[in-house]
Protein backbone atom coordinates (compact mmCIF):
# COMPACT_ATOMS: atom_id res chain seq x y z
CA UNK A 1 0.00 0.00 0.00
CA UNK A 2 1.34 3.27 -0.99
CA UNK A 3 1.79 6.43 2.01
CA UNK A 4 -1.16 7.64 0.27
CA UNK A 5 -3.12 4.87 0.59
CA UNK A 6 -2.55 4.73 4.04
CA UNK A 7 -2.91 8.41 5.23
CA UNK A 8 -6.63 8.01 2.75
CA UNK A 9 -7.62 4.73 4.82
CA UNK A 10 -6.23 6.06 8.32
CA UNK A 11 -7.71 9.37 7.89
CA UNK A 12 -11.02 10.09 5.77
CA UNK A 13 -13.17 12.97 5.12
CA UNK A 14 -16.28 13.85 7.29
CA UNK A 15 -17.53 14.35 3.80
CA UNK A 16 -16.16 10.75 3.13
CA UNK A 17 -17.95 8.71 5.85
CA UNK A 18 -21.18 10.57 5.26
CA UNK A 19 -21.48 9.68 1.33
CA UNK A 20 -20.47 6.00 1.51
CA UNK A 21 -20.04 4.87 4.93
CA UNK A 22 -22.70 6.24 6.80
CA UNK A 23 -25.69 4.62 4.22
CA UNK A 24 -22.91 1.38 4.21
CA UNK A 25 -22.87 0.82 7.72
CA UNK A 26 -27.51 1.33 7.91
CA UNK A 27 -27.19 -1.44 5.29
CA UNK A 28 -24.95 -3.98 7.33
CA UNK A 29 -26.59 -2.88 10.61
CA UNK A 30 -29.57 -4.03 9.22
CA UNK A 31 -27.86 -7.35 8.04
CA UNK A 32 -25.89 -8.28 11.34
CA UNK A 33 -28.75 -7.65 13.52
CA UNK A 34 -31.24 -10.66 12.78
CA UNK A 35 -28.14 -13.03 12.26
CA UNK A 36 -26.77 -11.73 15.59
CA UNK A 37 -30.05 -12.81 17.33
CA UNK A 38 -30.16 -15.95 15.74
CA UNK A 39 -26.65 -17.06 15.85
CA UNK A 40 -27.02 -16.60 19.41
CA UNK A 41 -30.09 -18.84 19.04
CA UNK A 42 -28.11 -21.59 17.80
CA UNK A 43 -25.33 -21.39 19.71
CA UNK A 44 -27.51 -21.94 22.85
CA UNK A 45 -26.26 -18.85 24.43
CA UNK A 46 -28.71 -15.88 25.68
CA UNK A 47 -30.00 -13.43 22.99
CA UNK A 48 -27.76 -10.43 24.36
CA UNK A 49 -24.65 -12.67 23.80
CA UNK A 50 -24.81 -12.13 20.12
CA UNK A 51 -25.93 -8.73 20.29
CA UNK A 52 -22.52 -7.95 22.38
CA UNK A 53 -20.68 -9.88 19.95
CA UNK A 54 -21.63 -7.92 17.29
CA UNK A 55 -21.40 -4.03 19.04
CA UNK A 56 -17.88 -5.48 19.72
CA UNK A 57 -16.89 -6.68 16.90
CA UNK A 58 -17.34 -3.40 15.02
CA UNK A 59 -16.03 -1.35 17.75
CA UNK A 60 -12.50 -3.40 17.95
CA UNK A 61 -11.86 -5.23 14.96
CA UNK A 62 -13.18 -2.06 12.93
CA UNK A 63 -10.92 0.49 14.58
CA UNK A 64 -7.88 -2.20 14.88
CA UNK A 65 -7.84 -4.36 12.09
CA UNK A 66 -5.87 -4.91 9.35
CA UNK A 67 -8.47 -5.52 6.19
CA UNK A 68 -10.77 -2.00 6.59
CA UNK A 69 -13.92 -3.26 4.74
CA UNK A 70 -14.14 -6.34 6.85
CA UNK A 71 -17.41 -7.07 9.10
CA UNK A 72 -16.32 -8.89 12.36
CA UNK A 73 -19.29 -10.43 14.57
CA UNK A 74 -21.02 -13.80 15.64
CA UNK A 75 -20.51 -16.40 12.95
CA UNK A 76 -22.37 -19.39 11.91
CA UNK A 77 -19.30 -21.06 11.49
CA UNK A 78 -19.01 -21.52 15.42
CA UNK A 79 -22.72 -21.97 16.60
CA UNK A 80 -21.96 -25.16 16.80
CA UNK A 81 -18.98 -25.79 18.76
CA UNK A 82 -20.26 -22.87 21.13
CA UNK A 83 -23.22 -24.96 21.18
CA UNK A 84 -21.14 -28.14 22.35
CA UNK A 85 -19.02 -26.08 25.27
CA UNK A 86 -22.22 -24.49 26.50
CA UNK A 87 -23.57 -28.06 27.42
CA UNK A 88 -20.54 -29.17 28.40
CA UNK A 89 -18.96 -26.07 31.06
CA UNK A 90 -22.20 -24.08 31.22
CA UNK A 91 -22.49 -20.39 29.42
CA UNK A 92 -19.83 -18.18 31.98
CA UNK A 93 -17.27 -20.77 31.30
CA UNK A 94 -17.59 -20.89 27.96
CA UNK A 95 -17.08 -16.78 27.89
CA UNK A 96 -13.94 -17.42 29.67
CA UNK A 97 -12.63 -19.73 27.30
CA UNK A 98 -13.59 -17.15 24.32
CA UNK A 99 -12.04 -14.67 26.47
CA UNK A 100 -8.65 -17.04 26.58
CA UNK A 101 -8.68 -18.16 23.11
CA UNK A 102 -8.77 -14.44 22.00
CA UNK A 103 -5.54 -14.18 23.91
CA UNK A 104 -4.04 -16.69 22.01
CA UNK A 105 -5.01 -15.28 18.52
CA UNK A 106 -3.31 -11.88 19.79
CA UNK A 107 0.21 -13.86 20.84
CA UNK A 108 -0.22 -15.63 17.47
CA UNK A 109 -1.32 -12.40 15.82
CA UNK A 110 2.31 -10.69 17.64
CA UNK A 111 4.28 -14.06 15.76
CA UNK A 112 3.14 -13.07 12.31
CA UNK A 113 1.82 -16.44 11.47
CA UNK A 114 -1.49 -15.80 9.84
CA UNK A 115 0.00 -16.51 6.43
CA UNK A 116 0.51 -20.30 7.80
CA UNK A 117 -3.53 -20.47 8.44
CA UNK A 118 -4.13 -20.28 4.41
CA UNK A 119 -2.12 -23.72 4.14
CA UNK A 120 -5.10 -25.24 5.65
CA UNK A 121 -6.97 -26.86 2.56
CA UNK A 122 -9.84 -25.38 0.83
CA UNK A 123 -11.44 -28.29 0.73
CA UNK A 124 -11.23 -29.08 4.77
CA UNK A 125 -12.54 -25.57 5.30
CA UNK A 126 -15.60 -26.07 2.56
CA UNK A 127 -16.41 -29.24 4.66
CA UNK A 128 -16.18 -27.80 7.71
CA UNK A 129 -18.81 -25.12 6.95
CA UNK A 130 -20.68 -27.42 5.29
CA UNK A 131 -20.87 -29.83 8.26
CA UNK A 132 -21.86 -26.99 10.31
CA UNK A 133 -24.47 -25.67 7.99
CA UNK A 134 -25.88 -29.13 8.22
CA UNK A 135 -26.09 -29.12 11.99
CA UNK A 136 -27.68 -25.91 11.73
CA UNK A 137 -30.15 -27.13 9.47
CA UNK A 138 -31.19 -30.51 11.63
CA UNK A 139 -30.93 -28.62 14.77
CA UNK A 140 -33.30 -25.26 13.71
CA UNK A 141 -35.77 -26.83 11.73
CA UNK A 142 -37.41 -28.96 14.51
CA UNK A 143 -37.88 -24.85 15.79
CA UNK A 144 -38.59 -24.06 13.23
CA UNK A 145 -41.80 -27.24 12.81
CA UNK A 146 -42.82 -25.63 16.49
CA UNK A 147 -40.66 -28.08 18.54
CA UNK A 148 -36.70 -28.43 20.18
CA UNK A 149 -34.22 -29.74 18.81
CA UNK A 150 -31.98 -33.07 19.94
CA UNK A 151 -28.69 -33.53 21.42
CA UNK A 152 -27.17 -34.19 18.32
CA UNK A 153 -27.68 -35.40 14.37
CA UNK A 154 -28.44 -38.44 14.67
CA UNK A 155 -31.21 -37.85 17.23
CA UNK A 156 -32.84 -35.03 14.97
CA UNK A 157 -33.00 -37.09 12.03
CA UNK A 158 -34.56 -39.74 13.94
CA UNK A 159 -36.95 -37.60 15.78
CA UNK A 160 -37.78 -35.39 12.79
CA UNK A 161 -40.24 -37.39 11.33
CA UNK A 162 -41.96 -37.66 14.44
CA UNK A 163 -42.04 -33.44 14.48
CA UNK A 164 -42.96 -33.71 11.09
CA UNK A 165 -46.37 -35.66 11.75
CA UNK A 166 -47.05 -33.28 15.10
CA UNK A 167 -46.97 -29.55 13.78
CA UNK A 168 -47.13 -26.45 15.96
CA UNK A 169 -50.13 -24.35 14.37
CA UNK A 170 -48.66 -20.60 14.28
CA UNK A 171 -45.02 -21.29 15.08
CA UNK A 172 -44.77 -24.12 11.97
CA UNK A 173 -46.61 -21.02 9.88
CA UNK A 174 -44.25 -18.49 10.90
CA UNK A 175 -41.04 -20.35 10.68
CA UNK A 176 -42.20 -21.47 7.34
CA UNK A 177 -43.16 -17.73 6.35
CA UNK A 178 -39.79 -16.67 7.00
CA UNK A 179 -37.78 -19.42 5.20
CA UNK A 180 -40.03 -18.77 2.45
CA UNK A 181 -39.34 -14.90 2.42
CA UNK A 182 -35.76 -15.64 2.18
CA UNK A 183 -35.58 -18.24 -0.64
CA UNK A 184 -37.86 -16.08 -2.54
CA UNK A 185 -35.85 -12.80 -1.84
CA UNK A 186 -32.63 -14.33 -3.83
CA UNK A 187 -35.04 -15.12 -7.03
CA UNK A 188 -36.04 -10.98 -7.07
CA UNK A 189 -34.78 -9.24 -10.08
CA UNK A 190 -32.06 -6.52 -8.99
CA UNK A 191 -33.67 -3.29 -8.02
CA UNK A 192 -34.33 -1.08 -5.22
CA UNK A 193 -36.77 -3.36 -3.72
CA UNK A 194 -33.85 -6.20 -4.01
CA UNK A 195 -31.14 -3.83 -1.98
CA UNK A 196 -33.34 -4.35 0.99
CA UNK A 197 -32.00 -7.23 3.28
CA UNK A 198 -33.45 -10.14 2.70
CA UNK A 199 -33.30 -11.15 6.37
CA UNK A 200 -34.43 -7.58 7.73
CA UNK A 201 -37.37 -8.45 5.62
CA UNK A 202 -38.10 -11.90 6.60
CA UNK A 203 -37.37 -11.15 10.55
CA UNK A 204 -39.72 -8.13 10.22
CA UNK A 205 -42.94 -9.64 8.08
CA UNK A 206 -42.76 -12.99 10.28
CA UNK A 207 -42.90 -10.69 13.22
CA UNK A 208 -45.41 -8.34 11.86
CA UNK A 209 -47.67 -12.13 11.00
CA UNK A 210 -47.05 -12.94 14.44
CA UNK A 211 -48.64 -9.79 15.65
CA UNK A 212 -51.61 -9.55 13.53
CA UNK A 213 -52.47 -12.95 14.72
CA UNK A 214 -52.09 -12.68 17.87
CA UNK A 215 -49.93 -16.33 17.81
CA UNK A 216 -49.58 -17.50 21.39
CA UNK A 217 -45.31 -18.27 20.27
CA UNK A 218 -41.90 -17.98 22.17
CA UNK A 219 -40.63 -14.85 21.57
CA UNK A 220 -37.02 -13.27 21.99
CA UNK A 221 -36.45 -11.91 25.58
CA UNK A 222 -34.09 -9.28 26.42
CA UNK A 223 -33.11 -7.70 29.62
CA UNK A 224 -34.57 -4.42 30.09
CA UNK A 225 -31.24 -3.19 31.29
CA UNK A 226 -28.59 -3.71 28.94
CA UNK A 227 -25.99 -3.70 31.22
CA UNK A 228 -27.36 -5.77 33.71
CA UNK A 229 -27.51 -8.57 30.70
CA UNK A 230 -23.54 -8.79 30.90
CA UNK A 231 -22.37 -12.08 31.99
CA UNK A 232 -19.30 -12.18 34.09
CA UNK A 233 -17.03 -15.11 32.76
CA UNK A 234 -16.32 -17.87 35.24
CA UNK A 235 -13.11 -20.17 35.33
CA UNK A 236 -13.79 -24.11 35.39
CA UNK A 237 -13.67 -26.30 38.45
CA UNK A 238 -12.03 -29.82 39.27
CA UNK A 239 -11.73 -31.89 36.00
CA UNK A 240 -13.42 -29.65 33.46
CA UNK A 241 -9.76 -27.99 33.31
CA UNK A 242 -9.37 -30.01 30.55
CA UNK A 243 -11.97 -29.58 28.28
CA UNK A 244 -11.69 -25.82 29.12
CA UNK A 245 -7.89 -25.82 27.34
CA UNK A 246 -9.60 -27.94 24.72
CA UNK A 247 -12.21 -25.04 24.01
CA UNK A 248 -9.89 -22.48 24.02
CA UNK A 249 -7.68 -23.85 21.82
CA UNK A 250 -10.28 -24.89 19.16
CA UNK A 251 -12.22 -21.71 19.46
CA UNK A 252 -8.53 -19.69 18.67
CA UNK A 253 -7.74 -22.09 15.72
CA UNK A 254 -11.47 -22.38 13.94
CA UNK A 255 -11.96 -18.30 14.44
CA UNK A 256 -8.46 -17.88 13.24
CA UNK A 257 -9.17 -19.55 10.33
CA UNK A 258 -12.30 -18.23 9.25
CA UNK A 259 -11.29 -14.87 9.91
CA UNK A 260 -8.01 -14.96 7.55
CA UNK A 261 -9.89 -16.65 4.95
CA UNK A 262 -12.67 -14.03 5.09
CA UNK A 263 -10.33 -11.67 5.03
CA UNK A 264 -8.63 -12.76 1.74
CA UNK A 265 -12.08 -13.34 0.59
CA UNK A 266 -12.53 -9.75 0.77
CA UNK A 267 -9.41 -8.43 -0.29
CA UNK A 268 -11.34 -10.10 -4.23
CA UNK A 269 -14.01 -8.19 -3.52
CA UNK A 270 -12.61 -4.71 -4.27
CA UNK A 271 -9.55 -2.72 -5.05
CA UNK A 272 -8.76 -0.83 -2.19
CA UNK A 273 -6.08 -1.19 0.42
CA UNK A 274 -4.96 -4.69 0.81
CA UNK A 275 -5.02 -6.97 3.97
CA UNK A 276 -2.91 -6.89 6.52
CA UNK A 277 -3.49 -10.34 7.80
CA UNK A 278 -1.28 -10.30 11.39
CA UNK A 279 -2.24 -7.16 12.07
CA UNK A 280 -6.12 -8.41 11.51
CA UNK A 281 -5.43 -11.47 13.90
CA UNK A 282 -4.29 -9.37 16.62
CA UNK A 283 -7.58 -7.14 16.18
CA UNK A 284 -9.98 -10.35 16.16
CA UNK A 285 -7.82 -11.80 19.16
CA UNK A 286 -8.68 -8.12 21.32
CA UNK A 287 -12.33 -8.43 20.06
CA UNK A 288 -12.37 -12.12 21.62
CA UNK A 289 -11.20 -11.54 24.68
CA UNK A 290 -12.91 -8.36 25.27
CA UNK A 291 -16.61 -10.53 23.61
CA UNK A 292 -15.82 -13.14 26.39
CA UNK A 293 -14.68 -10.79 29.63
CA UNK A 294 -18.42 -9.06 29.00
CA UNK A 295 -20.09 -12.44 28.42
CA UNK A 296 -19.89 -12.12 23.99
CA UNK A 297 -20.06 -14.78 21.73
CA UNK A 298 -16.63 -15.69 20.22
CA UNK A 299 -16.47 -13.48 17.06
CA UNK A 300 -14.69 -14.05 13.54
CA UNK A 301 -14.63 -12.07 9.97
CA UNK A 302 -18.20 -12.48 8.02
CA UNK A 303 -17.95 -12.61 4.52
CA UNK A 304 -21.91 -12.32 3.70
CA UNK A 305 -21.89 -9.11 6.10
CA UNK A 306 -18.57 -8.18 4.53
CA UNK A 307 -19.85 -8.60 1.00
CA UNK A 308 -22.93 -6.17 1.81
CA UNK A 309 -20.48 -3.50 3.02
CA UNK A 310 -18.69 -3.55 -0.38
CA UNK A 311 -22.04 -3.69 -2.34
CA UNK A 312 -23.52 -0.60 -0.26
CA UNK A 313 -20.49 1.38 -1.25
CA UNK A 314 -18.37 1.46 1.63
CA UNK A 315 -15.13 2.89 1.29
CA UNK A 316 -13.03 3.13 4.86
CA UNK A 317 -13.14 1.29 8.06
CA UNK A 318 -15.63 3.64 9.54
CA UNK A 319 -18.64 1.38 7.68
CA UNK A 320 -17.76 -1.46 10.08
CA UNK A 321 -17.06 1.08 13.28
CA UNK A 322 -20.67 3.01 12.83
CA UNK A 323 -22.64 -0.15 11.97
CA UNK A 324 -21.75 -0.99 15.99
CA UNK A 325 -22.73 2.21 16.61
CA UNK A 326 -26.24 1.49 15.29
CA UNK A 327 -26.14 -2.12 17.18
CA UNK A 328 -25.62 -0.44 20.71
CA UNK A 329 -27.93 2.30 20.57
CA UNK A 330 -30.65 -0.68 19.06
CA UNK A 331 -29.56 -2.80 22.03
CA UNK A 332 -29.94 0.05 24.71
CA UNK A 333 -32.75 2.61 23.62
CA UNK A 334 -35.10 -0.63 21.66
CA UNK A 335 -34.10 -3.54 22.86
CA UNK A 336 -37.82 -4.23 24.14
CA UNK A 337 -38.70 -4.37 20.27
CA UNK A 338 -36.98 -7.94 19.98
CA UNK A 339 -39.27 -9.05 22.31
CA UNK A 340 -41.61 -9.04 19.87
CA UNK A 341 -39.90 -11.43 17.27
CA UNK A 342 -40.63 -15.05 18.02
CA UNK A 343 -38.24 -17.87 18.34
CA UNK A 344 -39.38 -20.00 15.35
CA UNK A 345 -38.79 -16.88 12.83
CA UNK A 346 -34.97 -16.57 13.88
CA UNK A 347 -34.97 -20.27 13.37
CA UNK A 348 -36.10 -19.64 9.98
CA UNK A 349 -33.42 -17.57 9.27
CA UNK A 350 -30.86 -19.88 10.78
CA UNK A 351 -32.06 -22.73 8.80
CA UNK A 352 -31.56 -20.31 5.49
CA UNK A 353 -28.00 -19.69 6.61
CA UNK A 354 -27.02 -23.45 7.54
CA UNK A 355 -28.54 -24.09 3.68
CA UNK A 356 -26.00 -21.36 2.45
CA UNK A 357 -22.98 -22.52 4.50
CA UNK A 358 -23.71 -25.71 1.71
CA UNK A 359 -22.31 -24.10 -1.44
CA UNK A 360 -23.04 -26.22 -4.58
CA UNK A 361 -20.54 -23.83 -6.48
CA UNK A 362 -17.81 -25.23 -4.21
CA UNK A 363 -18.42 -28.67 -4.48
CA UNK A 364 -18.26 -28.34 -8.16
CA UNK A 365 -14.78 -26.80 -8.55
CA UNK A 366 -13.61 -28.89 -5.42
CA UNK A 367 -14.87 -31.88 -7.86
CA UNK A 368 -13.47 -30.88 -11.08
CA UNK A 369 -10.06 -30.25 -8.73
CA UNK A 370 -10.43 -33.64 -7.54
CA UNK A 371 -10.77 -32.90 -3.96
CA UNK A 372 -14.04 -33.33 -3.20
CA UNK A 373 -13.29 -36.62 -1.22
CA UNK A 374 -11.84 -34.94 1.36
CA UNK A 375 -14.87 -32.39 1.47
CA UNK A 376 -17.00 -35.32 2.09
CA UNK A 377 -14.54 -36.94 4.79
CA UNK A 378 -14.52 -33.55 6.62
CA UNK A 379 -18.38 -33.18 6.35
CA UNK A 380 -19.12 -36.60 7.36
CA UNK A 381 -17.02 -36.12 9.98
CA UNK A 382 -18.27 -32.93 11.10
CA UNK A 383 -22.45 -34.12 11.23
CA UNK A 384 -21.33 -37.91 12.36
CA UNK A 385 -18.82 -37.61 14.86
CA UNK A 386 -18.05 -33.97 16.09
CA UNK A 387 -16.25 -30.42 14.80
CA UNK A 388 -12.98 -31.18 15.55
CA UNK A 389 -13.26 -34.89 14.63
CA UNK A 390 -14.04 -33.63 11.28
CA UNK A 391 -11.46 -31.22 10.28
CA UNK A 392 -8.89 -33.74 11.69
CA UNK A 393 -9.96 -36.45 9.04
CA UNK A 394 -10.25 -33.67 6.59
CA UNK A 395 -6.77 -32.82 7.31
CA UNK A 396 -5.69 -36.60 7.13
CA UNK A 397 -7.23 -36.88 3.83
CA UNK A 398 -5.74 -33.94 2.37
CA UNK A 399 -1.94 -35.10 3.69
CA UNK A 400 -2.65 -38.61 1.90
CA UNK A 401 -4.59 -37.00 -1.30
CA UNK A 402 -0.90 -34.84 -1.35
CA UNK A 403 1.17 -37.94 -0.53
CA UNK A 404 -0.60 -39.90 -3.20
CA UNK A 405 -0.24 -37.01 -5.66
CA UNK A 406 3.86 -36.48 -5.03
CA UNK A 407 3.87 -40.12 -5.56
CA UNK A 408 2.54 -39.99 -9.15
CA UNK A 409 5.80 -40.62 -10.81
CA UNK A 410 5.08 -42.12 -14.91
CA UNK A 411 7.67 -44.21 -16.31
CA UNK A 412 7.64 -45.00 -19.78
CA UNK A 413 9.94 -47.55 -21.26
CA UNK A 414 10.28 -48.59 -25.17
CA UNK A 415 13.08 -50.13 -27.07
CA UNK A 416 13.99 -49.02 -30.66
CA UNK A 417 17.40 -50.32 -32.35
CA UNK A 418 18.62 -51.64 -29.19
CA UNK A 419 18.44 -48.74 -27.30
CA UNK A 420 16.18 -47.93 -23.66
CA UNK A 421 14.28 -44.82 -23.99
CA UNK A 422 12.74 -43.97 -20.94
CA UNK A 423 10.64 -40.70 -20.14
CA UNK A 424 10.12 -40.08 -16.66
CA UNK A 425 7.24 -37.73 -16.14
CA UNK A 426 4.99 -36.45 -13.00
CA UNK A 427 6.19 -36.31 -9.14
CA UNK A 428 9.76 -38.00 -8.73
CA UNK A 429 9.61 -38.05 -4.82
CA UNK A 430 10.58 -40.53 -2.27
CA UNK A 431 7.11 -41.81 -2.24
CA UNK A 432 7.81 -42.83 -6.12
CA UNK A 433 11.14 -43.69 -5.81
CA UNK A 434 10.12 -47.84 -5.03
CA UNK A 435 8.12 -47.33 -8.73
CA UNK A 436 10.89 -46.14 -10.68
CA UNK A 437 13.65 -48.48 -9.04
CA UNK A 438 10.93 -51.62 -10.01
CA UNK A 439 10.83 -49.70 -13.59
CA UNK A 440 14.81 -49.26 -14.00
CA UNK A 441 15.20 -52.83 -12.80
CA UNK A 442 13.54 -54.43 -15.82
CA UNK A 443 16.38 -52.74 -17.98
CA UNK A 444 19.23 -55.28 -19.15
CA UNK A 445 22.49 -54.83 -17.76
CA UNK A 446 25.12 -53.34 -20.54
CA UNK A 447 22.43 -51.83 -22.86
CA UNK A 448 22.40 -48.51 -24.32
CA UNK A 449 20.06 -46.08 -22.46
CA UNK A 450 18.53 -43.00 -22.84
CA UNK A 451 16.48 -41.08 -20.05
CA UNK A 452 14.35 -38.32 -20.51
CA UNK A 453 13.77 -36.38 -17.38
CA UNK A 454 10.72 -34.34 -17.75
CA UNK A 455 9.44 -34.27 -14.30
CA UNK A 456 7.58 -31.36 -12.72
CA UNK A 457 9.02 -32.14 -9.22
CA UNK A 458 12.09 -33.79 -7.87
CA UNK A 459 12.73 -33.94 -3.90
CA UNK A 460 16.48 -35.58 -3.17
CA UNK A 461 15.24 -38.94 -2.66
CA UNK A 462 14.37 -38.99 -6.55
CA UNK A 463 17.49 -37.54 -7.23
CA UNK A 464 19.71 -39.78 -5.32
CA UNK A 465 18.04 -42.64 -6.92
CA UNK A 466 18.32 -41.95 -10.66
CA UNK A 467 21.63 -41.01 -10.04
CA UNK A 468 22.43 -43.92 -8.19
CA UNK A 469 20.83 -46.16 -10.86
CA UNK A 470 22.73 -44.54 -13.32
CA UNK A 471 26.08 -44.74 -11.78
CA UNK A 472 25.46 -48.74 -11.28
CA UNK A 473 24.46 -49.18 -14.96
CA UNK A 474 27.58 -47.58 -15.98
CA UNK A 475 29.84 -49.64 -13.97
CA UNK A 476 28.07 -52.87 -15.21
CA UNK A 477 28.93 -51.98 -19.26
CA UNK A 478 25.96 -49.76 -19.83
CA UNK A 479 25.47 -46.54 -21.61
CA UNK A 480 23.04 -43.75 -19.83
CA UNK A 481 22.34 -40.77 -21.89
CA UNK A 482 20.62 -38.13 -19.48
CA UNK A 483 21.01 -34.58 -18.94
CA UNK A 484 22.96 -33.56 -16.05
CA UNK A 485 20.14 -33.95 -12.51
CA UNK A 486 21.88 -30.94 -11.57
CA UNK A 487 20.15 -29.00 -14.55
CA UNK A 488 16.87 -30.02 -13.57
CA UNK A 489 17.35 -29.58 -9.96
CA UNK A 490 18.27 -26.02 -11.22
CA UNK A 491 15.30 -25.76 -13.35
CA UNK A 492 13.10 -26.81 -10.11
CA UNK A 493 14.71 -23.59 -7.82
CA UNK A 494 13.88 -21.38 -10.78
CA UNK A 495 10.43 -22.49 -10.74
CA UNK A 496 9.88 -22.16 -7.53
CA UNK A 497 12.01 -18.86 -6.73
CA UNK A 498 9.39 -16.27 -6.10
CA UNK A 499 9.16 -13.36 -8.84
CA UNK A 500 11.22 -9.97 -8.45
CA UNK A 501 8.82 -7.27 -6.81
CA UNK A 502 8.92 -4.57 -9.31
CA UNK A 503 11.45 -1.31 -8.46
CA UNK A 504 8.32 1.05 -8.86
CA UNK A 505 4.99 0.22 -6.73
CA UNK A 506 1.98 -0.20 -8.59
CA UNK A 507 -0.83 1.63 -7.08
CA UNK A 508 -3.78 -0.79 -4.97
CA UNK A 509 -6.30 -0.19 -8.53
CA UNK A 510 -3.72 -1.51 -10.81
CA UNK A 511 -4.79 -4.29 -12.54
CA UNK A 512 -1.22 -6.43 -11.93
CA UNK A 513 -1.66 -5.39 -8.17
CA UNK A 514 -5.18 -7.13 -8.05
CA UNK A 515 -4.26 -10.30 -9.66
CA UNK A 516 -1.28 -10.45 -7.22
CA UNK A 517 -3.87 -10.12 -4.37
CA UNK A 518 -6.07 -13.04 -5.87
CA UNK A 519 -2.88 -15.59 -6.53
CA UNK A 520 -1.53 -15.01 -2.38
CA UNK A 521 -4.06 -17.22 -1.06
CA UNK A 522 -7.48 -19.09 -1.22
CA UNK A 523 -11.17 -18.01 -1.20
CA UNK A 524 -13.61 -19.14 1.33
Amino acid sequence: MTSVGKAAEARPSFKEILASDLPASLVVFLVALPLCMGIALASGAPIMAGLIAGVVGGFVVGLMGGVPLLVSGPAAGLAVMVFGFIQQLGFAVTCAAVAAAGLVQVALGALKVARSALAISPAVIHGMLAGIGILIVLGQVHIVLGGSPQSNAWNNLRELPGQVMDLHGPATLLGLLTLGILIAWQFLPNGRLKKVPGPLVAVVGGTAVAAVLNANVARVQLAADALSAIKLPALPEGAAWGAFFVAVLSLALVASAESLLSAVATDKLHTGARANLDRELLAQGVANTVSGLVGGLPITGVIVRSAANINAGAKTRWSAVLHAVWMLAFVTLLGSLASYVPLTVLAGLLVHVGLKLVNLAHIRELRHRGELPVYLITVAGVVGINLLAGIGLGLGAAILRLLWQLGQVRVERQVANDVHQVCISGALTFVGVPKLSTALAQIPSGSKVEVDVAVNTLDHSGFEALESWADTHRKTGGTVIMEPLEDVWKRRDARAAPAVEPAVALPPSSPVHHASSLASGGAQ
